[in-house]
């Protein structure tokens, strides 16, 4: 007997040294469309409880940092996500600040430390301009719809869903579980003629509006790098458009998709350098503001 508790007791050591149970992940700021003197750049609260609700704390990334402050965040903290929004993946802050990131992240998984990477909405189109190096994006018209999603085959082997409930995934692929708010779409016809993104992200789902076939859910085949072209945090925090499900089921791929990512992001062992310094980099310096009234986010952090 007391053999066998020892046992349990180094189990239990070894499990939690191999996972970091502390996970900090930062979060993309953008550019507001009309900046001022305390409003130049934001994150939509959503995404914060979306990673809170799964065990992880969030420090905001801000744009136009140097280089070398981007290099010291990055190894500060456990993975990042590109939220959704509204500037250029081609030339803005957002862009620089995810450009360094992501090739930060490549050179880091290369050499074994698992940083994980993750891309919503106008997040996902960027990660596909960034892995092919062009932008090859088409107009659809997805803004403001909820669809049930297109499984590839490759979904059940995948590391996204292969712990989904069975339930849920029969639901998300019968059910407008999924809410779209983009204009621009990959083409599952341009996704299987370039082959940068044919070799490099495995199509675990797709969509159409009725013309254009289109990629939804990717996830890379060597590296932790995610993308939805629809919003998992919506469901369960965002409600001033009628278009966002509420469903139980909906709802629960909002935390299903959060736990995933967020246990990805335990993998991870950067730290800050002090707890001084992890204290004064996190979100819970900065107060959110209600917009629910005049934006698409109820509640909005600006920096």
């Amino acid at each position: 007997m007391l053999l066998k508790l020892l046992f349990v007791s180094l189990f239990s050591l070894c499990s939690s040294a191999s996972r970091n149970d502390e996970p900090v992940i930062g979060v993309l700021a953008q550019e507001v469309s009309s900046p001022n003197a305390s409003h130049a750049a934001y994150v939509a609260a959503s995404y914060v409880k979306f990673l809170e609700s799964a065990g992880a704390r969030v420090v905001p990334v801000m744009i136009n940092l140097t280089l070398e402050e981007y290099t010291t965040l990055f190894n500060s903290v456990n993975g990042i996500l590109y939220p959704g929004g509204g500037v250029s993946i081609i030339s803005s802050g957002y862009q620089r600040a995810a450009k360094i990131f992501y090739e930060l992240a490549i050179q880091a998984n290369k050499r074994g430390d698992y940083f994980p990477v993750w891309g919503t909405c106008l997040g996902f189109e960027q990660l596909m301009s960034l892995s092919s190096g062009k932008n090859m994006l088409a107009f659809t018209n997805t803004s403001g719809v909820a669809l049930p999603l297109n499984f590839t085959k490759d979904t059940r082997t995948s590391r996204m869903f292969k712990h989904f409930p069975a339930e849920l995934m029969a639901a998300l692929s019968s059910e407008p579980l999924t809410e779209n708010s983009h204009h621009w779409s990959l083409g599952v016809v341009t996704y299987n003629t370039n082959e940068e993104l044919r070799t490099f992200y495995k199509v675990l789902s797709t969509n159409t509006d009725g013309n254009t076939e289109f990629v939804s859910t990717v996830e890379a085949y060597d590296y932790p790098i995610y993308g939805t072209q629809w919003h998992p945090e919506k469901n369960a925090f965002e409600w001033s458009k009628p278009y966002i499900p509420h469903s139980p089921s909906a709802v629960k791929t909002t935390f299903h998709m959060a736990d995933f990512f967020v246990s990805e992001a335990r993998k991870n062992f950067h730290r800050f350098e002090s707890k001084e310094e992890e204290n004064k980099a996190l979100i819970y310096n900065y107060n959110p503001v209600y917009t629910g009234t005049t934006s698409a986010f109820e509640q909005i952090y600006f920096f």
